[in-house]
């Protein structure tokens, strides 16, 4: 139990397995996906995509392999990006061989959608043969025709039963490198069906809330919903499925995890929504920030608050801290929580920029040190 026993969270014991060389489950950080947009049959319109995903912080991409000219494009895909790769696969057991042969690192698909026992078995000979893991994809939306008629609709016990189903087909086939997911649109459905299939298996959980909509209604859906079982200490790899760039899915997943303290990447910014007492353009001055700061992957934080109510307070907790001055009086910056200096407004920007820049080159280098002392 850590000083503060309230901001703990207890991660769900789950075995664990990889994607490429990413760990998933059995303690490893919880992994940020994305899937392209583009087709995947233009090789360079998707190794474009799955590197400003990769850029954004993505662990896992996935492209989707509908046809042979998709699982064609795929290995030239494979090889021209440092990110895993995971072959999304409906109903095309050739489609999962291609994919598995081109280099995928892992196979989304659903093994009872994809024909005879014998497709199966073919489709997880491949999957050893490459080392590819899988991905058991239950999705409220498309559940089996015999489990609606069960049960009269999607619902939780549905879904985690599909689920169960897809993974004793690759269990009798001796497969057990595989996640599973259980989506839906409706976050408490999605949210039910977790929390049934992680007491029912201890497999490792790629969580979503499928379709969850646009940038802005979608990341709140999505942040309910994915919030809510993480903090109960659900899931392994996450994905946030927005109507968005998948850079802003990749964004979104990762402010969810440093938001519960799960992962910590670049600079997370803490800014007041400002009022009336505003000693400078705090909504202005932090879009820039956030722009600007964007290439920063060492952790840190930084508080920008835009008078003195709460302003000192919040520096005390953060790396670097900016509180507005009284009017017509320049603004105080604040270094590990005390106060340092004064700056005026024209400088303002840019002064918190060659800061944070600093001090993310200062903390590589002492890292960097520790290494080689420890070599």
């Amino acid at each position: 139990m850590s000083v503060r026993p309230y901001r703990d969270i207890y991660r769900r014991e789950s075995r664990r397995i990889h994607v490429g060389d990413v760990p998933i489950g059995g303690g490893a950080p919880i992994a940020v996906q994305t899937m392209t947009n583009t087709l995947t049959s233009d090789a360079d319109a998707t190794i474009a995509q799955v590197r400003a995903a990769q850029e954004a912080g993505a662990d896992i991409v996935r492209v989707s392999c509908p046809d042979a000219e998709s699982t064609a494009a795929l290995k030239k895909i494979v090889r021209a990006v440092d990110v895993p790769i995971v072959a999304d696969i409906h109903f095309h057991h050739k489609r999962a061989i291609e994919a598995a042969e081109a280099g995928a690192a892992c196979l989304r698909i659903n093994p009872g959608n994809i024909g005879s026992a014998e497709r199966v078995r073919d489709v997880v000979k491949a999957a050893k043969d490459y080392g590819c893991s899988m991905r058991i994809g239950v999705n409220a939306g498309s559940l089996e025709k015999d489990l609606l008629e069960k049960y009269g609709e999607p619902c939780p016990e549905a879904m985690v039963e599909s689920a169960l189903d897809h993974a004793r087909i690759l269990e009798d086939n001796d497969f057990f490198e595989f996640k599973i997911s259980v989506k839906a649109s409706d976050v408490f459905l999605s949210v039910a069906a977790y929390q049934g299939l992680a007491e029912a298996c201890d497999y490792p959980l790629h969580l979503g809330i499928t379709e969850a909509g646009g940038l802005i209604g979608g990341t709140v859906k999505s942040s309910i919903g994915l919030g809510a079982l993480l903090w109960a200490g659900i899931g392994d790899t996450i994905r946030v499925s927005l109507s968005a760039d998948p850079v802003e899915e990749v964004r979104v997943g990762y402010d969810i995890l440093k938001s519960l303290g799960l992962r910590t990447r670049g600079v997370s910014i803490i800014s007041c929504p400002s009022c009336a007492r505003q000693a400078f353009p705090v909504i202005k001055t932090v879009e820039v920030l956030e722009e600007r700061l964007s290439h920063i992957k060492t952790p840190m934080s930084l508080s920008i608050i835009g008078c003195v109510v709460n302003g000192p307070g919040e520096a005390r907790e953060t790396d670097i801290g900016l509180t507005g001055g009284s009017k017509g009086r320049s603004h105080k910056v604040y270094v590990g929580g005390i106060a340092d200096h004064n700056i005026d407004d024209d400088k303002l920007v840019d002064h918190i920029v060659s800061m944070v820049e600093e001090k993310a080159a200062a903390i590589e280098a002492a890292k960097a040190t520790g290494a080689a002392d420890a070599a």
